[in-house]
C-alpha cells in the first residue's frame, strides 16, 4: 500500500512539476546506477522542490534526510514517514535532540544495506544563491557506518547538481545534472579526502556565481540571456573580461501575467494571503507549487463540472480553455 501510494504520488507530482516549470532537463542519466546502494549528494537551493525533482526524475525511489523541525506534529511526522522522509537534527533543534541523529543514521544505514537510496543535501542548509557551499560530514558518516557493517557492499555516492533559471517564479527552467559516482570504500575510513572529492565532483554540476559582486554578476547574466541552468555557460560568461551586456533585459509578459491571475483568481488570492507569512524566500516556490498541486485540479474541476450545474455552460469550457492557454503562456526562464 505504501509503495503504491508513493508511486501514484510520484507520478502526480512529476506531471505537476512539468506544468510548474517551462522546462526540466536531465543530464548524465547514464551515471545513475542500478542494483547498488546509492547515497545521493546534492546542492540545496529550493526547499521541497529539490528533493521531489530528484525523486520524480530517477527510478531510485529514494528516502530523504529532512530537517527535523517539520516533524513536530505527530500527524505531519506520520505523513512524512509515509513518503520516505527521515528527520535529521541540527544544533538549532536543541543540543539534547542531537542524540536522536544516531537513530537517523542507523535507519539510513539499514536502507543502504538493503541496496536502497538516500538523498542528503550535504551543505546542511538551503540558499537561493547560485553557488556550492562547504559540505557537512553527515553523508560521509553514513557511508562509512554502512561500510563498517558491510565492507563488501556495492555502495556509491551519486553527486547531483540542481540549477534553476528562477527560484521563485513558476514557468522557469531547471536542470538536474548527475555526475559520475564515487566509491566511498576507496576513502574508508578517512573523512576529509571523501568530502573534498565529493565537493570537487559537485562543483562543475552547479552554476556558480562568486559571492563577490554576486548581484552585479547575476544581473549581467540575466540581461545577457545566459542560461542559468547550464553551469558551463555561466562559467564561460563570468570568465570574459568585457562581456557585451544588452541594455534591455527580458521580463515576464505583463498582459498575459495579469490575465492568468484573473482566470485563476481563487488560487491567486490564496497565494496573496500566504505570501506575507513566508519568512524564508527559499520557500516561495515550495508554497506556490503545493498550492497549485492542490488547488488547480479543484479549480478546473469546478470550471468543468461546477459551472454547468450553475447554468453557466457557455462559460465553463471557454474559461477552462483560456485558463490553460494563459497558464502556459505566462512562462519565462529568467529572474
Amino acid at each position: 500500500m505504501k509503495n503504491l501510494f508513493n508511486a501514484i504520488l510520484r507520478l502526480a507530482v512529476k506531471i505537476a512539476l512539468h506544468v510548474y516549470f517551462s522546462q526540466i532537463k536531465v543530464y548524465g542519466k547514464a551515471n545513475i546506477p542500478k542494483g547498488k546502494a546509492v547515497l545521493i549528494v546534492s546542492n540545496h537551493q529550493n526547499a521541497l522542490i529539490d528533493p521531489i525533482l530528484i525523486a520524480t526524475h530517477t527510478n531510485l525511489k529514494p528516502h530523504f534526510l529532512t530537517r527535523a523541525s517539520v516533524f513536530k506534529k505527530s500527524f505531519v511526522a506520520t505523513l512524512l514517514d509515509f513518503i520516505r522522509m527521515i528527520p535529521i537534527y541540527r544544533v538549532r533543534d536543541g543540543i539534547n535532540n542531537m542524540e536522536k541523529n544516531n537513530e537517523t543514521f542507523d535507519k539510513s544505514v539499514n536502507i543502504l544495506l538493503e541496496k536502497g537510496s538516500i538523498v542528503i543535501f550535504a551543505e546542511g542548509n538551503h540558499s537561493n544563491q547560485r553557488n556550492l557551499r562547504p559540505l557537512k560530514k553527515g553523508f560521509a558518516r553514513i557511508a562509512f557506518q554502512t561500510l563498517e557493517k558491510h565492507p563488501d557492499l556495492d555502495l556509491v555516492i551519486l553527486p547531483v547538481g540542481i540549477n534553476y533559471s528562477n527560484h521563485r517564479f513558476s514557468g522557469s527552467k531547471v536542470s538536474l545534472i548527475f555526475g559520475k559516482t564515487i566509491q566511498p570504500k576507496d576513502y574508508f575510513p578517512l573523512f576529509e579526502p571523501l568530502m573534498v572529492d565529493t565537493f570537487k565532483s559537485l562543483e562543475p554540476l552547479v552554476s556558480t556565481i562568486p559571492e563577490a559582486d554576486y548581484q552585479k554578476n547575476l544581473d549581467a547574466l540575466i540581461q545577457s540571456r545566459i542560461d542559468l541552468t547550464k553551469p558551463e555557460d555561466v562559467k564561460e560568461f563570468l570568465s570574459m573580461k568585457n562581456p557585451k551586456i544588452p541594455e534591455k533585459s527580458y521580463s515576464k509578459p505583463y498582459f498575459s501575467n495579469k490575465v492568468m491571475k484573473v482566470l485563476h483568481f481563487p488560487i491567486y488570492w490564496i497565494w496573496l494571503w500566504i505570501r506575507p507569512k513566508i519568512q524564508d524566500l527559499v520557500f516561495y516556490a515550495t508554497f506556490k507549487f503545493v498550492i497549485g498541486l492542490v488547488m488547480i485540479p479543484l479549480w478546473y474541476g469546478f470550471l468543468v463540472f461546477g459551472l454547468p450545474k450553475l447554468g453557466l455552460v457557455e462559460w465553463s469550457f471557454s474559461w477552462a480553455f483560456l485558463g490553460v492557454v494563459y497558464l502556459l503562456a505566462n512562462r519565462n526562464g529568467q529572474e
